[in-house]
């Protein structure tokens, strides 16, 4: 069936919205600029994003410019902050539901809409410039993070972090250590030395839910030879001792099926060890995950 076109009336119609207002959220001053008042923006044809923010119905979802439009609505000394921070900064997470700042005490500013409003006074080197925006920067991001996410949820985004090469381990260990009194500050210093670079979410709450039944803490992404020293793969989690591989096996693992399944031959060809799981096993059976995991270990520890 052929795409739906444009009907004329639509068509007619976008042509009455100012260029300048469609590619995504303004302000009610830029609506003025272009020449539309208040009264006019109440129409169906404009979605009322918060108090003085506006965005053509038209228009593409754009999270940089919401941010963006945010930006010029607060006060120059607003700092984008939290999971808005952290979207800023290169991580993949939502950043507006809703868009978080801090201002410091006294602001006439307060939450709304779309936007919240955080209250504190923050040191210079906990802020950074994100294309002409103040951020936190990202161990203040993190460290904010830890006061409102779960541990597992937090190390999620720590793991984000390292693997984006935004941080290492022993930078954000120091941090935390450096940040005494601070509300966040003891998940921070309890999850900081446990940052790995993790190719995904799941591969992390994978790790974590090992962590959680006491198993020995596994490598992350460590490669694979055989005994001829050729790599042969790169596993998601690796006990070297028990050579034990742990994946996760994702949506994309049907799509490359033949890949993974000579990579597996390979391995245990090798004489490696290997359990996979999905996130349906980390998600509605972690104790099956714990007991297969403790199992292979304790065989390769009796030299089964």
């Amino acid at each position: 069936m052929p795409p739906e076109l444009p009907t004329l009336s639509w068509m007619a119609h976008s042509q009455l919205i100012p260029v300048q207002l469609r590619r995504g959220p303004f302000t009610l001053g830029d609506a003025r600029i272009a020449g539309l008042s208040r009264h006019t923006l109440a129409s169906k044809s404009w979605k009322h994003l918060g108090t003085e923010l506006y965005c053509w119905n038209g228009a593409r979802e754009n999270q940089w410019e919401l941010i963006s439009a945010w930006g010029r609505l607060l006060p120059p000394n607003a700092v984008f902050a939290g999971s808005t921070a952290a979207w800023l900064l290169g991580l993949d997470v939502e950043p507006a539901r809703p868009v978080e700042v801090i201002l410091p005490n006294p602001s006439a500013v307060h939450s709304r809409v779309g936007l919240k409003v955080h209250r504190c006074q923050l040191q210079d080197f906990d802020v950074v410039e994100v294309r002409g925006l103040q951020s936190t920067s990202i161990h203040r991001t993190l460290l904010d993070l830890c006061c409102r996410q779960s541990d597992v949820e937090a190390l999620v985004t720590i793991d984000m972090a390292v693997s984006g090469n935004l941080t290492t381990v022993p930078a954000l260990v120091r941090y935390a250590s450096d940040a005494r009194g601070r509300p966040g500050v003891r998940r921070l210093r309890s999850l900081a030395p446990l940052g790995a670079k993790a190719e995904s979410p799941m591969e992390t709450r994978l790790r974590w839910l090992l962590l959680r039944a006491g198993l020995p803490t596994p490598e992350v992404q460590t490669d694979l030879r055989d005994a001829d020293g050729r790599l042969i793969g790169r596993a998601d989690l690796y006990y070297p001792a028990a050579r034990l591989v742990v994946e996760y096996d994702g949506a994309n693992h049907r799509e490359r099926l033949v890949e993974d399944n000579r990579r597996q031959n390979l391995l245990m060809d090798a004489g490696y060890a290997l359990l996979r799981f999905t996130a349906a096993d980390i998600n509605r059976q972690p104790e099956v995950v714990e007991t297969l995991v403790r199992r292979a270990l304790v065989k390769a520890a009796l030299g089964a």
